[in-house]
């Protein structure tokens, strides 16, 4: 995920200075269909998995307990709601960061970034929430690390 995560970074950022390319929403958009494209690929390769006879007696015992546990789950409105938001949120950090990297260096780009989760751990202790030693020293790595 890290090495897939630096290689996009570098090519959009490639893509920005290189080629002079001005569309970050567009790069997004072709960012979210091949996303879409390739969860489709690995849900069509798990299906294909899943309808495999079994040859032996306890490939057929674990098909039954597989095939117990039910099928595709069904989202209530409440759920499909709470996924859309998500969605919408991902694709802005996304789109913005896209923004971003046209007009800042990619260093640059990456420690503001890593600063995310300190925000985040000091907006919730202004609220009044309770972490642990531990999570605390873990941002704090992962901050100084980057920068």
């Amino acid at each position: 995920w890290l090495i897939n995560n630096i290689g996009v970074t570098l090519l959009n950022k490639a893509a920005f200075a290189t080629v002079d390319f001005k569309y970050p929403f567009m790069l997004t958009s072709v960012h979210m269909l091949c996303n879409s494209v390739g969860t489709q690929c690995y849900q069509a390769w798990k299906r294909r998995d899943e309808l495999k006879l079994p040859s032996t007696a306890s490939e057929e015992q674990e098909a039954l307990v597989a095939g117990s546990r039910g099928g595709k789950r069904r989202f209530t409105p409440k759920q499909m709601k709470a996924i859309l938001a998500y969605s919408v949120v991902f694709s802005l950090n996304i789109a913005i960061g896209n923004v971003s990297l046209r007009h800042v260096s990619v260093n640059f780009n990456q420690v503001m970034r890593s600063l995310v989760p300190a925000i985040t751990l000091g907006v919730g202790l202004l609220q009044g929430k309770a972490f642990s030693l531990y999570r605390r020293y873990s941002v704090g790595v992962v901050v100084l690390g980057v920068a």
